[in-house]
């Protein structure tokens, strides 16, 4: 009897290093696999039954091209489809038209690329604040690491005294503010 324990112990611990070996080599050859496909960030997701995240809301809204054009000039398209949550405050085509003549153009070329992404950024807050939980004199501090500040009256909320809240659109990774200016950062000193 303890010759046949024995015997079925050792095919036991066979099988199993055997097993395990093959495991790891089939681990082993997954990532190299997976290195040769390409891949793509969170925005190249396909999903069409979900709620838009905030750069699919911008994309198919005909009032927003200027943004999203401008999203995927600095890169930032697959950063804005993670998860978030975020609040933007997405400036209206008209917005942009009022910056000075050849600023967006200038902005859009590929050594601006930073100033670009820095305005972007302007318009982040990382997390989700709604109008009704915006105070007059609040202040935000932006994903460029600068900071807006909000102004309520007479239930029409700004951002830096400037640019109004036309509407709020939620997404399924935050929400976007519909905004009449384009947001611009401080100087840097």
């Amino acid at each position: 009897m303890k010759r046949k324990s024995w015997v079925f112990c050792g095919l036991f611990f066979t099988l199993i290093t055997t097993g395990c070996n093959n495991a790891t080599e089939q681990v082993a050859s997954e990532p190299a696999a997976a290195a040769s496909k390409p891949m793509g960030g969170q925005s190249s997701v396909k999903d069409d039954e979900s709620q838009k995240d905030v750069v699919k809301v911008a994309i198919g809204s005909p009032d927003h091209t200027t943004l999203v054009k401008a999203v995927q000039a600095a890169g930032l398209v697959d950063v804005l489809s993670n998860a978030g949550p975020f609040t933007v405050f997405a400036p209206v085509n008209a917005g942009f038209d009022k910056l000075p003549a050849g600023t967006l153009d200038n902005l859009l070329k590929p050594e601006n690329k930073a100033d670009l992404e820095n305005i972007l950024q302007y318009h982040v807050y990382v997390g989700v604040i709604k109008t009704d939980y915006m105070n007059d004199g609040q202040v935000l501090g932006q994903a460029n690491g600068d900071n807006i500040t909000i102004s309520v009256k007479d239930g029409k909320v700004m951002v830096n005294g400037k640019a109004s809240i036309l509407a709020s659109i939620p997404a399924s990774n935050g929400l976007i503010h519909v905004v009449d200016e384009v947001l611009l950062p401080p100087a840097k000193k």
